[in-house]
């Protein structure tokens, strides 16, 4: 079950969350001049057990308890006709029979087209792996309805929520897809490709932080 946000404060912190070093070298060297309140970027390690035992330690800490917080990094798309380089904004994230639903998608969306205008924004289930999925697996994940897989995304927005009430998204850039297979990221266009619109896209993060905390109306 989903716990409903808290109202965050006037100086709410934004925690951003990825598993890679290529990853967490985009996310901090990108713009974040727009940022209201303060921005950590962190690390988590790869797979759902180290994204969850990190994003827990860091939320109980006192400068980040009340954070909102991103999802991000690459991602592996699963539906035919994607390019490494789409963005991926997740609607809910699945793992193990369950789903973390991701209030405020179409604002999320729109600032994400802004921010990297010209790529295709897909929307729809982000599902969880605790391995790389390749070939006819992609198929199968497909089939639930799912748009996207990765492994830190689920188990991160899980985590946070179970940490206590508070917005929550996830935003993936594509680095491989059915038709463009990656063997190693940063190794040939489709990795470089994602890793400059991963950069690109902060600026949407700091929209939607920002979104939070206008008075509510």
């Amino acid at each position: 079950m989903e716990a409903s946000p808290g109202p965050p404060g006037p100086r709410a912190p934004l925690l951003i969350a990825c598993a890679l070093g290529i990853e967490r070298l985009a996310l901090r060297g990108g713009d974040h001049s727009g940022a209201r309140g303060p921005v950590t970027v962190l690390r988590t390690g790869m797979g759902p057990r180290n994204a969850e035992r990190a994003v827990r330690g860091a939320l109980g800490t006192s400068p980040l308890r009340d954070a909102a917080v991103v999802a991000s990094g690459f991602c592996a798309g699963l539906a035919p006709g994607m390019h490494p380089g789409d963005l991926v904004v997740a609607g809910e994230t699945r793992v193990d029979g369950s789903a973390t639903v991701c209030p405020g998608t179409r604002a999320l969306i729109e600032a994400v087209a802004r921010a990297v205008p010209g790529r295709t924004v897909h929307t729809g289930p982000l599902i969880g792996s605790d391995h790389v999925v390749r070939g006819p697996e992609r198929a199968r994940l497909r089939a639930t309805g799912a748009v996207a897989v990765d492994m830190e995304s689920a188990a991160t927005l899980r985590a946070a929520l179970e940490t206590g009430p508070r917005p929550v998204a996830a935003v993936r850039v594509v680095v491989d897809a059915p038709e463009h297979e990656l063997v190693r990221i940063g190794t040939v266009r489709g990795g470089i490709s994602a890793f400059r619109v991963l950069r690109a896209v902060l600026p949407a993060f700091h929209e939607w932080h920002r979104s939070l905390l206008l008075p509510r109306r």
